[in-house]
């Protein structure tokens, strides 16, 4: 399966991606409307405010943007505590404003859980933490000190006691539920984003591979009629040359190293600058071609075809299009049961009229019941333990394999489905009785079903390229 490096699983958003011109810009409108509530306040409500005080502290906030912005430039990138500095500016600010205008009986007080989300979203948890005590100590202090609100002629407007401690528990509720909600929301949206990161890496290097075989078909294609011109002259001058022994035998090393250039590229690559051959195939080699780096890996690889053994394969199967995306997910499916796998891992092809199934299970300890609804998301961290694996010390599943491997194969249009063939493993000693090949998995298994018709190539298409196939010996 493939992991991610260590800083992609890290549970954590990213805080040194906010942008000073972002506070500052979200700071002018907080300052808009401060200003515009105290005018209404006092021009319409006819309200008796601290004037002084209110403007004083909006007059600090513009000094604060004023000189952020000559300071610093706009593309600035504010640091963990520069960005918990700048918020807790932001809360104090606020408080001290609703300080002055009634407390907690100011329905606007409600403005001190922004920078707490703030945080929460775009801070990691410590700052998230600090962020939040700070608001929750400054609501509990605004719940007891604060200037009342009265109007000209004297009246005090203050709301009754039960009004305010409910004010004060509603906030105090909405900065706990509202930061840990963002919170969570953030880092499931960072990890997968991370994760569809790795998911486009992983298929752009099967890309790049499967681009590098046909690099190499066609320059076994152009260099067989160069290799074949070489032999043919050193063979011509091998006869001329039977009364020169030293020669001969130079040519003779020459004949014999174009035919090792000759074997070398046939194994390398098909022969063929667009061999149509490479763009489909007959499921079970598709299959085959996802497994085979995991043959040698110490388990047995089981790959059967309709219940049949894979060398007992049938002529009619379906055609598939190779495409990278199919491989490399099944090739992932594939390695997460070599790797947890106790002896065996089973490949089961079978097909109807509608549908392509294939089930790849293993006779490991199967997925932890309590995380089977979860399996196929990233950093799933107690993926499938089990004992330490000598060959991959330190080995701890994280998810992220299984991750790839169902985006890419729902990519193509399969569907996944995760399950354990055994959950008590009540069947697994009679299982191990029976030879491998008639054997069924006893751990986890991982079904792909593909609707034939939107996927199977039909065989007309194949027909017609393989007329239109420059690499066709009938051509």
């Amino acid at each position: 399966m493939v992991h991610a490096p260590v800083n992609m699983v890290i549970n954590e958003a990213r805080y040194d991606w906010m942008r000073l011109r972002t506070l500052v810009m979200l700071r002018w409108l907080a300052i808009a409307g401060q200003s515009a509530a105290v005018i209404i306040a006092t021009r319409y409500l006819e309200l008796d405010l601290r004037l002084d005080l209110s403007v004083t502290a909006i007059g600090i906030a513009v000094g604060f943007n004023i000189v952020a912005i000559l300071i610093f430039p706009e593309n600035r990138r504010l640091s963990e505590r520069a960005a918990l500095n700048t918020l807790l500016f932001d809360l104090c600010q606020l408080a001290s404003l609703i300080y002055l205008t009634g407390g907690l009986s100011n329905p606007f007080s409600m403005l001190l859980i922004a920078p707490v989300v703030i945080a929460a979203t775009a801070l990691n948890l410590r700052a998230t933490m600090i962020i939040s005590f700070a608001a929750v100590l400054m609501i509990s202090i605004l719940t007891w000190q604060f200037l009342p609100l009265k109007t000209m002629d004297g009246t005090l407007l203050i709301l009754p006691s039960t009004f305010i401690y409910g004010m004060w528990a509603a906030l105090l509720i909405s900065i706990g539920f509202l930061a840990f909600f963002a919170r969570r929301v953030t880092a499931e949206t960072f990890s997968m984003s991370q994760a569809l990161a790795a998911t486009q890496m992983a298929l752009d290097r099967e890309q790049r591979l499967t681009a590098l075989g046909g690099v190499v078909a066609a320059a076994a294609h152009e260099l067989g009629t160069p290799l074949a011109t070489i032999k043919l002259v050193s063979t011509e001058l091998m006869d001329e040359l039977a009364d020169r022994p030293d020669l001969r035998q130079d040519m003779e090393l020459i004949q014999s190293q174009a035919n090792r250039c000759r074997d070398i590229l046939h194994d390398m690559g098909r022969a063929g600058k667009d061999d149509t051959h490479l763009h489909h195939a007959p499921v079970s080699a598709v299959i085959e071609e996802a497994a085979a780096p995991h043959i040698s890996r110490g388990k047995t690889i089981i790959i059967r075809v309709n219940g049949k053994p894979f060398d007992k394969q049938p002529d009619n199967q379906p055609e598939i299009p190779r495409l990278p995306e199919i491989i490399h997910g099944i090739r992932n499916l594939v390695q997460n049961g070599v790797d947890f796998a106790d002896e065996n891992v089973w490949i089961d092809i079978t097909w109807n009229p509608e549908t392509i199934h294939l089930h790849i299970g293993d006779d490991g300890p199967g997925f932890p019941p309590e995380l089977l609804g979860r399996i196929g998301e990233p950093f799933v961290r107690k993926h499938r333990q089990k004992k330490q694996n000598p060959d991959r010390p330190g080995y701890e599943g994280m998810g992220l394999g299984l991750f790839i491997a169902k985006t890419l194969l729902e990519r193509c249009g399969a569907e996944i489905n995760f399950a354990n063939g055994s959950e008590h493993r009540f069947n697994a000693a009679k299982a191990r009785i029976l030879a491998p090949n008639q054997s069924r998995s006893t751990g986890a298994i991982v079904e792909v079903v593909f609707l034939r018709k939107s996927f199977e190539v039909p065989v007309d298409d194949i027909r017609a390229a393989l007329d239109d196939n420059p690499n066709n010996p009938v051509n």
